[in-house]
């Protein structure tokens, strides 16, 4: 089974092997075999997202021999970023679009439809739509400038979804369209009562829940009856100073389950009584935030919660209940966490992702009925997880007191003593955390010989809503500073040697990078930024966030005043950067265009800082071709072992990017 299944989504040939103390570059810029997998509604199918070069392909499936059925490969830089079975033969898909590997996925609202044998593919909605001519009225799908998203793929009807229908134009009044995922038709079904709403269904796949926001980014919750179509407010962030998010319904519709951000600590996950207002705290850990949603299988019930902390952990409104014995069983079994992914209509056979943060994971069908479970196929399964490196989780408190969490990796074998290190912040800043998983960039590192440190600075996502606000307005302040006291933790546990350490991240991670090198004289012994921001001011004028109110709201608030934030520039403090620098960007980057890097490495060049750059006129947010990436780690391996003496790239990784060794 494994074979075949390999074979249906894997074509990449097998990487030469590297020279002993080289690091194979092959196995980390390899294509993970697939992202996604779900099991068709009858188990007839499997549908699974298969990454490519600059795009995302959906194949599908047949369970019984895993012979490929139908595929749907969209354009350059176009991605498909989700799918949900509609019905045992059809698969809605939804598209995005990025500029290059690093970059957010910006969901373009376009839905795309396919059956299960690869017949009638067809652009239900989007721009992109086209009619039927002017020779004919029938005109099922409206051609209008509009975005869609899935709300509720309506489990009772194989021929409807519900989704959320958002006009183009500056944040609109988004409204609910019952889409038939054969025609393409439309007919609207609920307004809404706020800007850019997301919506939430009853299990009658009743409109029951509005959450959105203005132009002024505050968060809105509105709930209405059924029967009637009159919305009432449950939430005003203006006024509670926190977002509350609609999770679903008990299985009678008795009871909403929602989300709460709390004035300290986590969210937690409450239940609400909308005919008495009545609410109970079903679930709130003490340190990380709900990460999926667990649901019953075969129904969009709310049961439990799986949260990505120290150690990731399921829980559940009741612990006594089939659904977490059925969760905890399974935990036992792999030894490793879990998370159920999808299951058929009737919840008898499940498909369970397993994971650790020194593998990527594997898929298994499990039959809950025979309690019996196949392996069915592994992210990459060309790596050796007995010799990746090992992930530990790490806790500290910055300057202030501010507990803070993270992750270190540490090379494979070693007994974590006086090792040179590289600091790794990540990118975002905001809405991004590091979890524990599987990481390309931490495992690539660790191979070299060095240890990685993570560590979930104040801005960061998962830590709750205090967490994330505590990084407000700091870029190069209190969030710079939870980066230094992380690196300077490590030197005291003994696990990084002082005089062997690097500091080096992608986007805002790169913007970090610069700014630890900038503020700490002595502590970092070279400095590397990928697709990085390093003029904080040029973010009000060039880019991808500004261009939308609510972007420019979201730069005021969290950047701050442009006219004070060339204090905390790189580019205004190259002249405080005294060690080796190493800068890469492509042509085409949105989110970080490439004059960042550029006017960088020009007032670094001018304060006499040593500095190499790597450009590709061709490439985004993060590079997508296979030998620029090869070409980009082989500079980079090599720049980091220049100042801390680590393993550089094999030579045959060296010879493919058009490097010598």
């Amino acid at each position: 089974m494994r074979k075949t299944m390999m074979a249906a989504l894997l074509a990449l040939a097998c990487a030469a092997p590297a020279a002993a103390g080289a690091v194979d570059l092959e196995k980390y810029i390899r294509q993970e075999t697939f992202q996604d997998i779900k099991i068709s509604p009858g188990g007839d199918y499997f549908a699974a997202t298969v990454p490519l070069e600059d795009s995302t392909a959906v194949v599908i499936m047949r369970t019984s021999d895993n012979t490929p059925m139908g595929t749907f490969r969209p354009p350059r830089n176009n991605h498909a970023t989700s799918f949900d079975w509609v019905s045992n033969e059809r698969v809605l898909i939804e598209l995005s679009e990025k500029f290059g590997s690093l970059d957010e996925p910006q969901r373009t609202g376009e839905l795309y439809a396919v059956n299960a044998n690869g017949g009638r593919g067809e652009l239900l909605v989007g721009y992109r739509v086209e009619g039927n001519g002017p020779g004919t009225r029938i005109q099922p799908k409206k051609v209008e400038a509009v975005a869609a998203f899935l709300t509720d793929e309506l489990a009772n009807d194989d021929r409807n979804v519900l989704v959320a229908v958002w006009p183009f134009g500056n944040d609109p009044f988004t409204r609910v369209e019952r889409l038939d995922v054969t025609t393409g038709r439309r007919v609207q079904v609920a307004g809404s009562p706020v800007r850019k709403a997301s919506f939430t269904t009853d299990n009658k796949g009743d409109v029951r829940f509005a959450r959105g926001a203005g132009g002024d980014n505050v968060n809105k919750l509105y709930y209405r009856q059924p029967s009637n179509n009159q919305w009432v407010l449950v939430n005003d962030e203006a006024v509670s100073n926190r977002v509350e998010t609609a999770l679903g319904f008990a299985e009678d519709n008795s009871v909403a389950y929602l989300q709460v951000q709390q004035p300290k600590g986590p969210d937690a996950i409450v239940s609400w009584n909308p005919e008495t207002g009545e609410r109970k705290t079903l679930l709130a850990d003490d340190v990380v935030d709900p990460y999926h949603i667990i649901f019953r299988n075969g129904t969009r019930v709310p049961v439990g919660a799986l949260y990505l902390g120290d150690t990731t952990r399921s829980r559940f409104f009741d612990e006594t209940s089939a659904d977490a014995r059925l969760y905890h069983s399974l935990e036992a079994a792999f030894k490793q966490p879990v998370y159920i992914t999808s299951s058929t209509r009737d919840g008898k056979k499940v498909l369970v992702e397993t994971w650790t943060g020194n593998d990527p994971g594997a898929f298994y069908v499990f039959d809950t009925v025979a309690k019996s479970a196949q392996h069915l196929i592994s992210r990459s399964e060309w790596l050796d997880v007995d010799k990746t490196a090992p992930v530990r989780a790490v806790s500290l408190k910055a300057r202030d007191g501010l507990p803070l969490h993270g992750f270190l990796t540490l090379p494979h074998g070693s007994d974590g003593r006086n090792l040179p290190m590289v600091v790794l912040p990540h990118g975002g800043p905001y809405q991004v955390f590091d979890s524990g998983r599987y990481d390309m960039e931490s495992q690539m590192l660790a191979d070299a010989g060095y240890a990685v440190l993570q560590i979930n600075f104040r801005g960061s996502d998962n830590y709750g809503r205090a967490h994330a606000q505590a990084g407000a307005r700091q870029w190069g302040g209190a969030m710079q500073d939870d980066v230094t006291d992380a690196t300077r933790w490590a030197v005291a546990q003994g696990i990084a040697n002082k005089d062997r350490i690097c500091i080096y991240g992608a986007s805002y991670g790169a913007y970090s990078a610069m700014m630890g090198a900038a503020r700490e004289p002595g502590m970092y012994k070279c400095a590397a930024g990928y697709v990085g921001v390093y003029d904080l001011p040029m973010m009000f004028s060039r880019g991808d966030v500004q261009e939308r109110r609510s972007g420019m709201t979201y730069l005021r608030d969290w950047l701050g005043d442009p006219a004070k934030l060339g204090a905390v520039s790189p580019v205004t403090l190259a002249g405080q950067i005294k060690v080796p620098v190493f800068l890469a960007a492509g042509g085409e980057d949105k989110r970080a265009p490439i004059e960042h890097t550029k006017r960088l490495e020009a007032a670094l060049k001018k304060a006499g800082t040593p500095v190499e750059s790597l450009y590709y006129s061709t490439e985004g947010h993060g590079f997508y071709r296979p030998e620029h990436e090869r070409e980009y780690y082989s500079r980079l391996l090599a720049f980091l072992s220049n100042s801390l003496g680590g393993a550089k790239a094999s030579a045959a990784a060296a010879k493919a990017s058009g490097k010598a060794p």
